[in-house]
């Protein structure tokens, strides 16, 4: 059962999503079209506000979330941490020290512009991609983003 984000989760829900975006380089976000079906969709380009709870991703490469966001702007984003490391360490002491998957529940805000900061923190994270030729082509044009509102949260419990 979710549980709602307050100002003392906030930093540590942002530290699970580094984390887990460190050892995938991707987050998940969930999206149902309108004939109820869901779909989950990988993105690298996500990041999460540290005022307010709220983040915010380049919408490039989407083409079911504008679309489903049309009948319902609820999403599910989802990042897991996979590093080796970190299963390791928590298998061989017994304990997870951060929770190895954690899902935060919002709401789609408008497809807009970029703000001069989420282009700086686009080019900071992409940065070193988009000077190599692939990278140019994928992400040498990020014209737009959209904003995500979050309300609630969930993580995994296991039972070490």
């Amino acid at each position: 059962m979710p549980s709602p984000i307050t100002a003392e989760n906030w930093p540590i829900i942002r530290r699970n999503f580094r984390h887990g975006f460190a050892s995938n380089l991707h987050v998940a976000i969930a999206t149902v079209d309108a004939d109820g079906q869901p779909n989950a969709t990988p993105i690298g380009s996500f990041f999460l506000n540290r005022d307010g709870f709220s983040g915010f991703y380049f919408e490039i490469f989407t083409k079911n979330i504008p679309a489903n966001a049309k009948a319902n702007p609820k999403v599910c984003v989802m990042s897991v941490n996979s590093s080796k490391w970190f299963w390791l360490k928590s298998l061989l002491f017994g304990k997870f020290e951060t929770p190895p998957m954690t899902k935060i529940y919002g709401t789609l805000g408008e497809r807009r512009a970029p703000t001069a900061t989420e282009m700086e923190r686009g080019n900071r994270r992409l940065g070193r991609m988009k000077i190599l030729p692939g990278g140019k082509k994928l992400f040498g044009n990020m014209p737009f983003v959209r904003e995500v509102h979050f309300h609630a949260f969930e993580v995994a419990k296991l039972p070490i």
